[in-house]
């Protein structure tokens, strides 16, 4: 009974938990994405630089990680259904509030700050609690988990358009935190483990003798989810350490292209509704690319770290090709490259974060992760933004991205070769020694 109990269940009720992930995802990780949509209204609406401007997605992001830890904290505490309802709430109000549009620091702390904390406290415990469902089956479950992302935001770029076009940019954000009320519905269905397992101990009582220790199997089944610590002693691991600067630099490319897409292609005269539908296009490739990648790492063919290393190198080349595109055809290609291949790396990164640091120490390892993470996804955008105003062209910004892609990927190498050399020592120290008995033995009486 314990022994069933203290693994997870790979699947049954954990579908529910994926699809309600999938929805939170989507209610939060693809309004991030697509919220370049809003970038050029509210830049011309209080007349200010692109740089000033993308400090808005800037707090938003770095919130969004700098909350993680204590979204993690708090799943350890209470529960991670409490948490995502939380986030939901939170969500909402960043939105409601950043209708009242009053002036740029207003924005900085309505839809930057709360949106970014709401996105946190959803995301964080959503990815988690997936991961605690799932064992054999995780890299597909977070893979499905994540493109819900994807499938949002395939249908969020033409419909906030036309949002914008129907109630101006100001009344598509009031909507939007409306729609970000159905997180709380989701964290409603994010049964936490612990309790199903407690329940089937409760019921098996029944059928034990009294003191056969029921009491002691609902301590044991309990201790997994609910008697845990944060743990802030992964950051003196190096193989977390050297994941997580791979977080940093990734942060500082993953946001910028979504966030300069639309405006790149306004300065090559391509119309809006042709815009928007380069985020649709994004979106499924994206999705497509996660589904297939979560599929293939789920065959164990490819040690994820080796599949992440490979994702993150492609992904690099593509946004290096994107900037040469001249009109709509070409960029929707370049986009379509770029975003496959951000869906693959998307749909590991998490994984390979569990294999590093093991599944007890998950939760901490992803709020420690996302919180070290926040400052590539700050200073991101804005030193984008910097260059973009600098060079007065917005290829630079994906110029930038690619580069720091790259430099990422040699700290997974790194990661990787530091694993290897670990595992080849512990293969060595657990070689059994060659036993001297009793072949030396008869060869000594031999001799004699």
């Amino acid at each position: 009974m314990q022994a069933k109990d203290s693994n997870p269940p790979d699947g049954g009720y954990g579908w529910v938990v994926v699809v309600s992930a999938f929805t939170v995802m989507g209610l939060t990780a693809a309004v991030l994405k697509t919220f370049g949509l809003f970038f050029v209204e509210i830049q011309q609406h209080f007349d200010e630089l692109a740089s000033t401007t993308s400090w808005i997605t800037s707090v938003t992001i770095a919130i969004f990680h700098l909350g993680a830890p204590v979204a993690s904290s708090l799943c350890v505490w209470y529960t991670h259904r409490a948490v995502v309802i939380t986030g939901g709430l939170l969500a909402f109000s960043g939105m409601a509030l950043g209708f009242l549009g009053l002036n740029m620091v207003w924005m900085y702390a309505t839809t930057g700050f709360l949106q970014g904390l709401g996105i946190s406290f959803s995301w964080t415990p959503a990815i988690s609690i997936v991961s605690h469902y799932f064992s054999k089956k995780r890299a597909l479950a977070n893979a499905i988990a994540s493109a819900g992302e994807c499938a949002f935001a395939f249908t969020f770029g033409p419909f906030f358009q036309w949002l914008i076009s129907q109630y101006g940019w100001k009344g598509a954000l009031l909507i939007i935190g409306g729609i970000q009320l159905n997180i709380c519905v989701c964290g409603v269905l994010m049964r936490p483990l612990a309790s199903s397992c407690l329940l089937e101990a409760s019921n098996s009582e029944t059928e034990t003798p009294p003191g056969n220790g029921a009491s002691g199997i609902d301590k044991d089944d309990e201790s997994p989810i609910t008697h845990k610590t944060f743990n802030w002693m992964l950051v003196r691991r190096p193989e977390f350490v050297l994941y997580a600067i791979f977080g940093i630099l990734a942060a500082m490319s993953f946001f910028v292209p979504p966030l300069f897409l639309v405006p790149l292609s306004y300065s090559l005269g391509i119309d809006e509704s042709w815009t928007a539908s380069l985020l649709s296009i994004l979106a499924m490739v994206d999705f497509a690319g996660r589904l297939l990648c979560g599929w293939y790492a789920n065959l164990h063919v490819t040690k994820t770290v080796h599949l992440l290393t490979m994702t993150i190198t492609l992904i690099s080349t593509s946004l290096m090709l994107l900037p040469l595109a001249n009109n709509y055809l070409s960029l929707a290609i370049f986009t379509g490259f770029y975003g496959f291949f951000f869906g693959t790396t998307v749909a590991v990164h998490i994984t390979v974060l569990a294999d590093v640091v093991g599944m007890p120490d998950f939760d901490s390892a992803l709020g420690l992760f996302m919180l070290i993470r926040s400052t590539g996804g700050f200073l991101g955008p804005p030193l984008a933004g910097l260059i973009v105003d600098m060079a007065g062209d917005y290829r630079a910004g994906f110029y930038m991205a690619g580069a720091t892609l790259v430099l990422s990927a040699g700290f997974l190498v790194t990661l990787d070769q530091l694993q290897q050399r670990k595992e080849r020592g512990s293969q060595t120290n657990t070689k059994p020694e060659k036993s001297t008995l009793p072949y030396p033995s008869l060869h000594l009486l031999k001799l004699q």
